[in-house]
């Protein structure tokens, strides 16, 4: 998205400026042809007026040349032809004129009007508009400017929360007192966006900081029993249980290293390959895996074959982490059953099962409910991120379901269509 960042008091200021113009320019227009419009009609007026006083005068007995007489004014002038071709009367010469000829019996009388004064106010009132119309656009530009700023002062208010907070100064915000109008929506959309962000950035820190603290226990370890391995004597009895440990703390790291990786790649929008993948047959590969790590646990797979496309190494890997942090609730004694139906599958045991309030908090990256088994289990409590990731990734979703007894969790998928 490309924005243009015109300025945005000169783009307000212009378009209200060329409003008020174009707004003059008709109003100008309008005025004028109105004044000459009404004008016009006054000069039909008088016409009409002094041929209804000619017609009367000469009812009276009036002679022609005493009718030109009492009509001709300094604005009107009246000429009359006789059959005989008598003139009386003079036509003006000079200056505007309307004329109008009217015929009583056989007298031809010609009326004309003076228009010269109307043309000139109409010029004077041109003038007059012109000059109000060119004034009130310079006020109005002026009063513009403090207009502008004013109406303008929330968004230099968010530009400084803005900066402010780039230069680190974090927990400002402008806290709208409406939300109704167009800058309160901006303004709660920043504010939520600001919230987001940091809420993101403390995230972000507390897992670095997390992590970090989880991966110098091992390391922490590692050097410890190098340590000892390499001051102990050749012939010394713990060189064996010093290596096994060794072993055991390094692949601890590593483990943790591969889970930090993972969420890495997810979050960078990791491309996974896509294939077809049998969950049923991922269920049952699961079973298998996990009776060979541990013989006498319970669990088994059950439901029917639905197919969906997605990664199923990453599958697998939601399907290993999900089955192995219901075998470390339950226990060795406990069972977990895998079931897997046409929107996906569900994993559950009969181990103590997940408070309400923690359902959706064991999601979050390094949270243990039990944080001492996790930590002699070698979890590093990035599992279930990991898979909800995974599951997300894939356009599906990971929860913790309600139970009377154990823990259920439920992988929603889109299924491929037959």
């Amino acid at each position: 998205m490309n924005l243009r960042t015109v300025s945005l008091r000169r783009r307000v200021a212009v378009s209200v400026l060329l409003v008020l113009f174009l707004v003059l320019v008709a109003l100008v227009i309008a005025v004028d042809r109105t004044f000459q419009g009404q004008s016009n009609k006054d000069v039909d007026l008088v016409l009409r007026d002094a041929e209804n006083r000619a017609g009367v005068l000469l009812m009276k007995g009036n002679p022609p040349r005493d009718v030109v007489r009492q009509l001709t004014k300094r604005n009107i002038h009246v000429t009359v032809e006789l059959p005989n071709g008598i003139r009386f009367g003079d036509a003006p010469e000079d200056g505007q004129f309307v004329r109008k000829n009217h015929t009583f019996g056989a007298a031809k009388f010609t009326f004309y009007a003076d228009t010269e004064a109307i043309s000139q106010a109409q010029v004077r009132l041109r003038k007059l508009l012109i000059m109000l119309g060119l004034g009130a656009i310079v006020i109005t530009g002026v009063l513009m400017i403090w207009v502008v700023r004013r109406a303008l002062a929330p968004l230099d208010a968010m530009t400084s929360l803005a900066q402010a907070i780039a230069a680190g100064h974090r927990g400002g915000r402008l806290n709208p007192s409406r939300t109704d109008t167009e800058l309160g929506r901006t303004a709660a959309a920043f504010d939520g966006m600001l919230d987001s962000l940091e809420g993101s950035e403390q995230r972000t820190r507390r897992f670095v900081a997390d992590a970090a603290h989880e991966l110098r226990t091992p390391i922490t370890g590692v050097q410890a029993v190098a340590e000892a391995l390499v001051q102990a004597p050749v012939d010394s009895p713990d060189r064996d249980q010093m290596s096994f440990l060794l072993v055991r703390e390094a692949r601890r790291a590593g483990r943790l290293v591969d889970d930090l990786l993972a969420l890495a790649q997810l979050d960078a929008g990791y491309e996974m390959q896509r294939e077809a993948v049998d969950l049923l047959a991922l269920a049952e590969a699961e079973v298998a895996r996990t009776r060979y790590v541990a013989p006498d646990f319970d669990i088994a797979a059950e439901g029917v074959s639905v197919t969906v496309v997605g990664d199923g190494q990453r599958l697998a890997q939601v399907l290993a982490n999900l089955v192995d942090n219901a075998r470390q609730a339950t226990g060795p004694q406990g069972s977990v059953r895998i079931r897997v139906d046409l929107t996906g599958f569900t994993v559950s045991d009969n181990g103590p099962g997940v408070p309400e309030a923690e359902r959706e908090r064991i999601f979050d990256r390094l949270v243990r409910l039990d944080d001492a088994r996790d930590r002699r289990s070698g979890g590093s409590g990035l599992g279930l991120a990991i898979a909800r990731g995974v599951v997300r990734a894939h356009g599906g979703e990971l929860t913790c379901e309600p139970s009377g007894s154990g823990a259920v969790f439920r992988v929603v998928l889109p299924v491929a269509p037959a």
